[in-house]
């Protein structure tokens, strides 16, 4: 279905994102936190929930929940609460989970984002923390549970803190949908606490998706699509999910409230089950915990301690002259971002060494399988080779060449310059040589420009190029030879 014959229709969108924290150890026990450990390694009777262990709150986690609300500009509250969210799963050892429910710790905040057509806000209603549960492993065709032969269950992951970010329903495609996720991955990972991996599930996304009549007040019924696990899915699910409703409103039918899973092989959601109300969690306050305070003292630190985030970066950028590609890149790379800043204050071109490093470095560092931190890189040799441009010791085709040997090691910017034999030829007396022989050797080039046909010059400067081994300077070059041309008119 394409977007015109959704014309009539507007989607209606909310996500809740999941964000494992990279604490030391788990929410509410001393189990370290750790990706990839053999199964069921990094577990305890509390994240077991065996009875009589009982629950010890995480600092760490709470400071890491309080950033994340912070950043997006939330009421971090005074008085927060944690409840029981009953269920039965065989990835929740205790058929309970720890959570937040009408007391967060972080309320009403918001995002920029930007897709290539616009620019909009979306609200977050909230900000609140929760354990994780285990992990389920369906061994059989497809890895889904209606086609396994049997399931193996997992518990490292059982307790881990987990912060989920509530969007308000403001997001209106797909397209939006992907810029809000990309945005709330680039602001966690601003902050440190979490790597906000989605191919390793320490990201993950919820998107509740429904459509109405354009004009319309009033909600449609939603459906949920559970546990997407990269930018791509969540724009493909929500896209087919839009489209599936439309369909189905437009046949007469009626979409039914349910929980949908997404199937990246077939791209398509299908149901798994009726969707839950808060009511048939039958949350409580958990009776093993006390509430948390947090004081004007506390939430001032947290406040302070945030670095410049993503939204910031990208309008300096911009400021700085840089595209909106080559801001978002610097701003995505934290490493890259950094030797930017580092060679800009040393005094950089910005736009040319954003140029640089999101064209030849990145290639360089993506073809080697490193990262730029990794590499011989520094600011003062972006610089260096700046100044040598702008000079005219270089030409912009010979700078790629030794920005690849300083990266591979061999020094600064004029030493790599030197042993690669690529400095400029600067006397101007051995250009005015070279130019004289190939104007002399082209003599029907030289009539038709003192015709008034320029078109010519392109050939000569070449010429002139190949007889200097690619050493002069082209623009010195080409300005030679109009001023030739004219003389002789």
């Amino acid at each position: 279905m394409t977007d015109e014959a959704r014309v009539d229709w507007e989607a209606v969108i909310g996500i809740e994102t999941h964000v494992e924290l990279q604490t030391a150890s788990k929410m509410f026990c001393g189990c370290p936190v750790s990706f990839g450990a053999p199964p069921n390694t990094t577990v305890c009777p509390v994240c077991l929930g065996l009875p009589g262990a009982l629950p010890v709150p995480n600092e760490a986690a709470i400071e890491g929940i309080l950033r994340i609300g912070a950043a997006f500009g939330c009421e971090l509250v005074s008085y927060s609460e944690f409840h029981r969210k009953n269920y039965f799963y065989p990835d929740l050892p205790k058929n309970y989970q720890i959570s937040q429910y009408d007391l967060p710790l972080c309320v009403n905040g918001s995002v920029e984002i930007e897709t290539d057509e616009s620019s909009s806000t979306i609200g977050i209603t909230r900000v609140h923390m929760e354990e994780d549960t285990g992990k389920s492993l369906h061994v059989g065709e497809g890895g889904r549970i209606a086609d396994a032969d049997h399931s193996l269950l997992d518990f490292n992951r059982s307790g881990v803190p987990l912060v989920e970010i509530v969007s308000e329903p403001d997001i209106r495609s797909a397209a939006e949908a992907r810029a809000y996720g990309s945005e709330i991955q680039r602001i966690v990972r601003s902050l440190g606490v979490s790597d906000a991996r989605l191919e390793e599930g320490s990201m993950r996304f919820d998107a509740n998706i429904s459509v109405r009549r354009r004009g319309d007040e009033e909600f449609g019924t939603r459906t949920e699509v559970k546990n997407v696990n990269s930018l791509r899915s969540l724009q493909g699910a929500i896209a087919f999910e839009i489209e599936r409703q439309v369909r189905v409103l437009e046949g007469g039918g009626s979409v039914v409230q349910e929980t949908r899973h997404w199937n990246e092989a077939t791209g398509v959601t299908a149901s798994m089950r009726s969707k839950e109300e808060s009511e048939d969690y039958r949350y409580f306050q958990e009776p093993d915990l006390v509430p948390l305070e947090v004081d004007d003292a506390w939430r001032e630190r947290i406040v302070a301690s945030l670095p410049e985030l993503p939204s910031a970066r990208r309008s300096r950028y911009r400021a700085l002259g840089l595209d909106m590609i080559n801001a978002g890149l610097l701003v995505d790379d934290a490493a890259l971002g950094s030797l930017f800043d580092d060679a800009v204050a040393a005094g950089a071109d910005p736009a040319a060494t954003a140029n640089r490093l999101t064209g030849e470095v990145v290639a360089y560092t993506r073809r080697e399988g490193v990262g730029v931190s990794e590499t011989a890189l520094t600011a003062d040799h972006l610089v260096e080779l700046g100044t040598m441009v702008t000079e005219g010791d270089l030409s912009a085709t010979a700078a790629k060449d030794v920005l690849a040997g300083v990266l591979a090691g061999e020094g600064m910017p004029r030493a790599v310059a030197e042993q690669r034999d690529l400095l400029q030829i600067s006397d101007l007396g051995v250009i005015e040589a070279a130019v004289e022989s190939v104007l002399a050797e082209h003599a029907e080039a030289v009539e038709r420009m003192q015709g008034g046909d320029m078109k010519p010059v392109g050939f000569l400067v070449g010429q002139v190029m190949r007889a200097t081994g690619g050493k002069a300077d082209p623009k010195a070059v080409s300005e030679l030879i109009r001023s030739r041309a004219s003389s002789e008119t």
